[in-house]
């Protein structure tokens, strides 16, 4: 498609009149039963990954994960490049909430955006406080993250005891906390930069920008060129799963205000192509790569080690402290309102589960610390506060009540 049918974040006249009041209901719920079933396998895969790397094929395990497959190895497929798609759709989401979503006023981004920033700054700090003089300081990102399908998974287990208002705050929280943890990744865990892979990419990444500007929606070209885009990131030094998010910054959306969405976007377009992909696929696959730890030698020892009780901390006390107060003083300052129809005890208990930080933990510690000597610590860390943060946030939410009068 081309003309200014697709141009990028432009209202268009010959569009019906948006339709006033919220988005259905239907497809909200929709959408979070697809991301809920995601986190329940995603739970499956890691579990079968802790039997697995605890069992008779621990070794063929890791072996596999380690054998050579052209210039990477099998794990570093999987993280450096199947997750370059799941980056693209982090990538996608944001845009489309940003622009068309959830956040597309400064009203809407509030509540979920303090929320986020407070559950991201206060684990770092409870890390930094465990780590002080263990030289592990790089680590301090790993819990301030938070992983939206398994913590949907456990409010899918839930069913109607928790209301949609807190699924979507839920979901919003977790999509401000990608947007940092990219920025994060970008700005932290990037070293020995090639400029002139840099250069290239730079080139490559502006005919993307000329291609959104110019009004073409045909995403095959937007494909071709996010590869190459993704070969220069891997060269240059940065994360290659950046060029992920980068690529989803240039593919055009056609807003549409009130309605859930435009079957002629191109981003809504590949956003759909990619879920079930990403969310079936992409994601098991990497907890599954990623999530395995040899218990054999687990002692109370190993758990008070700086990186696994800064990580554990972190992401059961801090993210609920970060979220949780940070929640409570833009209520008290009148900046947002509490999710209707939503008691603080049970928003509390999701405060607690933005502790599952899973996906992006586990990818933050690989960038942070990617020697053996601290992989197992990591896990162990980011599997016990993530277990934590899940079975107490699921507790709290199954005996606290709705709110039933206006607040």
């Amino acid at each position: 498609m081309r003309g200014k049918a697709c141009r990028d974040d432009v209202a268009h006249p010959r569009q019906p009149p948006p339709r006033r009041g919220p988005r259905p209901l239907s497809i909200i719920r929709t959408l979070l039963a697809g991301e809920a079933a995601g986190g329940l396998i995603l739970m499956a895969a890691a579990a079968l990954a802790l039997v697995v790397a605890n069992g008779p094929l621990a070794g063929t395990y890791a072996h596999a994960l380690h054998a050579e497959l052209g210039p990477l190895s099998v794990q570093h497929w999987i993280n450096d490049g199947l997750m370059a798609g799941f980056f693209l759709l982090v990538g996608l989401e944001i845009k489309r909430e940003a622009l068309d979503g959830r956040l597309r006023t400064w009203p809407d981004r509030v509540l979920p955006g303090f929320a986020a920033l407070g559950g991201m700054a206060v684990p770092a700090a409870f890390y930094a406080l465990a780590n002080l003089g263990a030289g592990t300081l790089r680590g301090w990102a790993i819990p301030a993250a938070t992983d939206i399908a398994f913590a949907l998974g456990v409010l899918a287990l839930l069913g109607s005891r928790v209301p949609v208002s807190l699924k979507i705050f839920l979901s919003a929280v977790a999509i401000v906390d990608d947007l940092g943890a990219v920025v994060v990744i970008a700005l932290f865990y990037s070293s020995g930069l090639d400029l002139a892979a840099l250069g290239l990419a730079a080139l490559v990444l502006a005919g993307l920008y000329g291609l959104n500007r110019a009004g073409i929606g045909w995403l095959p070209a937007y494909g071709l060129l996010g590869l190459v885009l993704w070969v220069l990131v891997l060269r240059s030094g940065i994360h290659a799963t950046i060029a992920g998010v980068l690529l989803a910054l240039t593919v055009p959306i056609r807003v549409s205000p009130g309605r859930p969405e435009d079957a002629h976007s191109p981003l809504h377009r590949l956003e759909h192509a990619l879920a079930p992909w990403i969310t079936y696929g992409v994601v098991p696959v990497f907890g599954f790569a990623n999530a395995g730890v040899d218990l054999s030698g687990l002692t109370p020892e190993a758990l008070l080690q700086p990186v696994t009780l800064g990580i554990a901390a972190g992401l059961f006390l801090g993210k609920q402290a970060g979220v949780f107060a940070s929640l409570r003083l833009a209520v008290a300052l009148g900046w947002a309102k509490r999710p209707a129809g939503a008691g603080w005890g049970q928003v509390y208990g999701v405060a607690v589960l933005c502790g599952i930080g899973f996906t992006m933990s586990l990818f933050i510690g690989g960038l942070a610390f990617p020697d053996p000597q601290h992989e197992t610590a990591v896990k162990l860390g980011v599997l016990a506060g993530s277990a934590l943060s899940g079975l107490a946030g699921a507790a709290i939410l199954l005996v606290t009540k709705r709110r039933a009068t206006p607040h």
